[in-house]
């Protein structure tokens, strides 16, 4: 039986249901997680586009990251809560923010991007494994997460 996760925004207008377990767990320090976040970072589950039904009004913002990849995080039309984001550099996939889902047992950050970017203030422990920047890896790679150098 596969694993269901149920998320939603602050104003239940916009819904998900993510089936199965996510690719990857990851933390991202870089400029635009901590604009869109308010905060020292944000927190993502990805799952492969077809795992995920969306339900209700998204709105869209799209930007180039430092890797020249289009980036198009997608917020509730009403209340403005992040639901997912998507890269073009990982096609057909989404990660959703963890911080919508009704139950995210389980689900443990495994990576940390950007953490040059962290601010002083916004720790984590020491067994994740971190990288300076967006590392160079893609589902599908073979290997469970990105490793250190």
């Amino acid at each position: 039986m596969k694993k269901m996760f149920t998320g939603k925004c602050l104003c239940g207008a916009v819904s998900y249901t993510a089936s199965g377990s996510p690719i990857i767990v990851a933390q991202c320090h870089c400029v635009e997680c901590r604009r869109l976040s308010g905060t020292g970072h944000t927190v993502g589950a990805m799952f492969a586009e077809n795992a995920v039904t969306v339900s209700g009004q998204l709105s869209e913002f799209s930007y180039t990251s430092d890797k020249n990849a289009k980036v198009t995080k997608s917020f509730c039309a009403k209340c403005g809560s992040p639901i997912h984001g998507r890269n073009t550099r990982s096609p057909d996939h989404l990660t959703l923010s963890l911080g919508t889902m009704d139950d995210a047992r389980g689900m443990n950050v495994e990576v940390v991007i950007f953490e040059r970017d962290r601010p002083h203030w916004d720790r984590l422990g020491e067994d994740v494994v971190s990288f300076a920047g967006q590392p160079d890896w893609t589902p599908g790679t073979g290997t469970r997460r990105p490793e250190q150098p």
